[in-house]
C-alpha cells in the first residue's frame, strides 16, 4: 500500500540545513497495524503528516496504492487523501459548534453522495459505535473518552483504507485508552490499515510491527506478538460504550 524511498524533510539554516527526516525507507502492506515510536523530536509526527498527505514539502518518493504521490499536483493529492485516509489526533479536533451527528457528517459532505446515503451512513456509524444517544450533544457535553470515540467514528465513517493516529490515547485515562486500542484492533481485523504514533509500549503491543526512530532516522524495527487480551465483557462485533 505504502512505499517510501529515500524520503527526506529539512529546513534551511544559516550555513546549511536542519534535517527532520533522513533517508527514510519504509514499506507498509495493506492490512498492517504499524506503530512508530521514538523520543520527542525524532520525526514521528512529521512522518505521519507526510503519510497523510498533509505535508508536501519534502524530497524523495512516496507511493500510495501505486500512485506516485511525489509527482501529483496538490488537487490530486487532496483527492487521494479524502478517498483513502482517516485521521485520529490526541486532541480530538471535533468541531465544537457541531453536534455529534453533524461532526460525523462532515467527511461525507466532501463526497459525491446523496443526502439519503449520508444519513444512512451516519445512522449506521452511530449504531456501530454505540453513540446513538449522544447524536444531538456537542463535544463540550462529552467526556474525553467519548470525544475520542466520536473522532474515531468520524475518521472511519467514509471507510478509509488507511487510518493514521497520532498519540490517540494521550489525553485519556488508562481504561479509556485500553478501550480505544481494542477498538483499533477490531478495525484492523475488519481490514483497515493502521499506522499509529505513540510513546506507550502498551499501545505499541497492539500493533504487529514497531518502527523506531531517532533524530529523523529509522533506527530499528521489531515484530510484535499477540496484542493484549481484550476485555471479555466487550462485544466482538461492536464497540464498547466509553464513559
Amino acid at each position: 500500500m505504502i512505499r517510501l524511498n529515500n524520503l527526506e524533510k529539512s529546513y534551511p539554516l544559516a550555513g546549511g540545513r536542519f534535517f527532520v527526516l533522513r533517508r527514510i525507507e519504509l514499506a507498509i502492506a495493506e492490512g498492517e497495524f504499524v506503530t512508530i515510536m521514538g523520543p520527542s523530536g525524532a520525526g514521528k509526527s512529521t512522518l505521519l503528516g507526510i503519510l497523510g498527505m498533509l505535508d508536501a514539502e519534502w524530497n524523495g518518493e512516496y507511493w500510495f496504492d501505486d500512485q506516485p504521490v511525489h509527482r501529483l499536483k496538490p488537487r490530486l493529492r487532496a483527492e487521494l487523501n479524502k478517498r483513502n485516509i482517516g485521521f485520529v489526533f490526541q486532541s480530538y479536533h471535533l468541531l465544537d459548534n457541531l453536534t455529534v451527528y453533524e461532526n460525523l457528517d462532515v467527511p461525507l459532505s466532501y463526497r459525491n453522495l446523496r443526502s439519503s446515503e449520508r444519513a444512512a451512513m451516519v445512522a449506521d456509524t452511530l449504531d456501530r459505535f454505540h453513540i446513538v444517544g449522544k447524536k444531538d450533544l456537542f463535544p463540550s457535553q462529552l467526556s474525553g473518552g467519548q470525544q475520542q470515540l466520536v473522532a474515531i467514528a468520524r475518521a472511519v465513517i467514509a471507510r478509509p483504507k488507511l487510518l493514521l493516529a497520532d498519540e490517540p490515547t494521550g489525553n485519556l485515562h488508562s481504561e479509556q485508552g485500553r478501550e480505544i486500542m481494542e477498538l483499533f484492533t477490531r478495525l484492523n481485523r475488519d481490514g483497515v490499515t493502521i499506522v499509529q504514533v505513540t510513546h506507550s509500549e502498551t499501545n505499541a503491543a497492539y500493533g504487529r510491527r514497531t518502527i523506531r526512530m531517532a533524530d529523523g532516522w529509522i533506527v530499528g524495527e521489531t515484530r510484535g506478538g499477540e496484542p493484549p487480551a481484550a476485555n471479555p465483557g466487550h462485544a466482538q462485533g461492536g464497540v464498547a460504550a466509553i464513559s
